[in-house]
């Protein structure tokens, strides 16, 4: 068992894929580029959104900027809840929370809205701390992210955060090196939105298949 759990949000507890992508279908429009098929832009759920704009349709920075511009027109009231959580995720909270852990979301979606859709669901009383990343692109990285969580970790708890006693979970690859580059343990969980192999090639020390295999694995010490 882990004392200290940072999870992901978007692909780790919630199918954000008709939100993001019909977004993300919006903001293209707006550049001139027609993508009727919402399955491709799947690649867009996990990653920051400037680099997938310039890395999937070749924006450049500027034109990146506009398009997250024209996605969050979208998104803040609509894409938002075109969202579900999966199956099995407040169980797999309570279970962690009754285990004595300490529960944290560290996501690279801007932290306002991370905010909204865990009160949206009713989950927020699970996590002690929240971070996401700014409007104005202030912590637009996942191991920034994942710093600042741990930080407001360490203030609140005074302990050092290590591979021993804190795990990140999450779906894609910037959520495991992310979880390296800040010396704690990653937890890969495939029935989010990496592409196969790409959970086995960051070397995770676990991945689950399903939400009950994530809180057997979280909580094998066999906590109530």
């Amino acid at each position: 068992m882990y004392p200290y759990l940072l999870f992901d949000l978007d692909g780790t507890l919630t199918d954000p894929k008709e939100g993001i992508c019909k977004s993300v279908q919006y903001a293209l429009k707006c550049m001139g580029i027609e993508e009727p098929d919402l399955d491709k832009l799947e690649p867009y759920i996990g990653p920051p959104l400037k680099d997938s704009f310039m890395q999937f349709h070749g924006l450049s920075e500027e034109d990146a900027e506009k398009a997250i511009s024209h996605y969050r027109v979208r998104f803040k009231d609509t894409g938002i809840f075109e969202n579900m959580l999966y199956p099995g995720v407040e169980e797999l909270l309570s279970a962690c929370v009754a285990c004595g852990s300490v529960l944290a979301i560290a996501s690279s979606k801007p932290e306002v809205f991370v905010k909204r859709i865990l009160e949206h669901f009713g989950i927020a009383g699970y996590f002690t701390v929240v971070v996401g990343s700014e409007l104005n692109g202030v912590r637009g990285r996942k191991e920034e992210v994942v710093e600042e969580a741990l930080h407001q970790l360490h203030m609140l708890r005074g302990e050092t955060l290590t591979t021993q006693n804190t795990a990140m979970i999450g779906d894609r690859i910037f959520d495991l090196q992310g979880a390296e580059m800040n010396g704690i343990a990653a937890i890969g969980v495939s029935f989010g939105y990496a592409p196969e192999g790409e959970l086995e090639a960051a070397q995770a020390v676990y991945i689950a298949d399903t939400v009950e295999q994530l809180q057997a694995y979280l909580t094998k010490e066999g906590c109530a």
